[in-house]
């Protein structure tokens, strides 16, 4: 069992009211859960439509989401569901995947929210064309795993720089925390790379990088500051790659496709990328779902959850990393 406290996952959703049929059975209403929908029903996406942010806190005995208390979306403490995958399609026959979530207070359906894991547009018709309440909880995994990309070097234990993709289960990792670590699953996906999929670049040597490195907006880095720059109170850091963007040394890179791969071992662990200290996949309960299930109900390296580890109280909050040269900050203060 992990002693890991709740995980809050913070995802941008649209109130469902923003989302409603413009043509067929259900004209007029807003997109519901999944037994009061009804295939091929056209929606639209409201003009003035803005997404709003999300936090989830996931109990791990029961397996139910709930409403985190700095959520900006939803009350406090309400019960979410995750309810369906829908699959929309626009004019041009291009497929959409997007999450409903159902918030319920006291038994009854308090509001709904449309996760979508492509860029919707507004006043554009997609029709629903798929409905699946089977592989939600596999997507939202999905969009809570942190991944390399293709190309991506990773240290071995030898000093051997190796592209991610080239890694196999077996082989040993240079970690920060534990040295040599064995690769116990390597989990590979390839998205559309827009959205919440679309993948962040950290351009070379922004932050001593020794390449491009390009990782999952939610991926975080370990940064050692010999000064505190940031004002955290304390040298190490973590942070998230997403409150690093600033447009021109950290970008996000919308469009096409990505290949994702996931590094699990049997702890939680910090090691190298393209020369930055970054973290391997994390198994919480938002992340467990992503893993496959063998013949015995196993998943790999027998990963029903790691424990905490004193590097995961380092996360700084987004507010410390608000200033616009942040990402100059963290280089200078990981100078040699």
């Amino acid at each position: 069992m992990s002693d890991m406290p709740a995980p809050i996952q913070t995802v941008a959703v649209y109130p469902t009211r923003a989302f409603c049929v413009t043509e067929g059975v259900a004209e007029g209403e807003a997109l519901s859960f999944a037994d009061e929908l009804v295939m091929d029903d056209i929606y639209q996406l409201d003009a003035g439509a803005e997404r709003g942010r999300l936090s989830l806190a996931m109990d791990d005995d029961t397996g139910l989401f709930a409403v985190a208390a700095d959520s900006g979306l939803g009350h406090a403490g309400n019960t979410v569901v995750l309810d369906c995958c829908v699959t929309l399609m626009a004019p041009d026959s291009t497929t959409y995947e997007a999450l409903v979530l159902v918030e319920v207070e006291s038994d009854g359906v308090e509001d709904i929210f449309l996760l979508p894991l492509a860029t919707l547009q507004p006043k554009t018709d997609y029709r629903l064309v798929g409905v699946d309440r089977h592989t939600a909880t596999t997507r939202f995994a999905e969009v809570a795993c942190v991944s390399f990309t293709r190309g991506t070097h990773i240290t071995m234990a030898s000093g051997q720089q190796t592209p991610i993709e080239d890694l196999s289960v077996g082989d040993k990792v240079l970690t920060r925390d534990d040295g040599p670590q064995i690769v116990r699953w390597i989990g590979q996906t390839t998205l559309r790379a827009v959205g919440d999929f679309a993948p962040v670049v950290i351009s070379k040597g922004a932050l001593h990088n020794e390449n491009d490195l390009v990782v999952s907006p939610d991926h975080r880095l370990f940064v050692y500051q010999r000064q505190d720059r940031l004002g955290a109170g304390r040298s190490e850091v973590l942070v998230k790659v997403r409150h690093l963007i600033n447009g021109d040394t950290v970008y996000q890179q919308d469009g096409g496709f990505v290949d994702y791969f996931q590094l699990l071992f049997d702890d939680h662990q910090i090691i190298y990328a393209e020369g930055i200290a970054a973290e391997s996949l994390l198994i919480d309960p938002r992340t467990r779902g992503a893993l496959p299930v063998d013949e015995h109900g196993q998943r790999p390296g027998g990963a029903d959850g790691h424990a905490h580890r004193p590097h995961l109280d380092y996360e700084v909050q987004e507010t410390l990393l608000s200033n616009p040269d942040a990402v100059e900050l963290l280089r200078k203060a990981s100078s040699n």
